[in-house]
């Protein structure tokens, strides 16, 4: 898959249950708009250019038609269709994903879903992100800049690296300290 390669800090601890809905507590939805999504980063003291480095991991993996069909049927009443949205992807994605379809798979990067690489930008600069939250980063001048600059594949080593560093500051959000939790000795399984 390609992918990049970073130091993350050893030591933090880790939580000692999950709860089935603490992702979607925490994770900004794929229908938000810039504002929304913009809050929902600083809330975690993360920036916009967090916001739209760690949007680029949408470069490789699938999404359920459920995630992103309210772009594909009934958007709103003068658009069937989100306008931001190519048409010929819209009519693409409206063949894989037909009107009540929620469980189909697509992949997020239809030229390279199994290459973490910057094809992703490519796409959504041409009206192709497959989520708003992916069009949404074309409505701030910041990350509309940056979208534009990362749209070549020659520029798969920066976005690596500024990947890494967005991940790294991702990982500090809400550390435990103390007694909280514990340092796993396997990171998939409590100790």
């Amino acid at each position: 898959s390609g992918g990049t390669l970073y130091q993350l800090p050893l030591g933090r601890r880790d939580g000692v249950e999950s709860h089935e809905v603490e992702p979607s507590e925490n994770l900004p939805p794929p229908f938000g708009d810039f504002k929304t999504l913009s809050s929902a980063f600083s809330a975690k003291n993360l920036t916009d250019k967090d916001l739209v480095v760690l949007s680029g991991a949408h470069t490789i993996g699938v999404s359920h038609c459920s995630s992103f069909s309210s772009r594909l049927y009934n958007f709103s009443s003068t658009n069937p269709v989100d306008p931001t949205l190519n048409w010929q992807y819209a009519q693409q994605l409206q063949s894989e994903c037909p009107l009540g379809d929620a469980d189909t798979e697509v992949p997020m990067d239809p030229i390279t879903p199994t290459l973490f690489d910057t094809n992703y930008y490519l796409l959504v600069s041409q009206g192709k992100g497959l989520f708003q939250s992916d069009a949404a980063l074309l409505n701030n001048s910041f990350t509309n800049s940056y979208v534009q600059s990362r749209a070549s594949l020659l520029s798969d080593a920066l976005f690596a690296i500024d990947f890494g560093v967005s991940m790294v500051k991702m990982g500090e959000i809400e550390v435990l300290t103390g007694t909280q939790g514990e340092i796993r000795k396997i990171c998939s399984v409590i100790n």
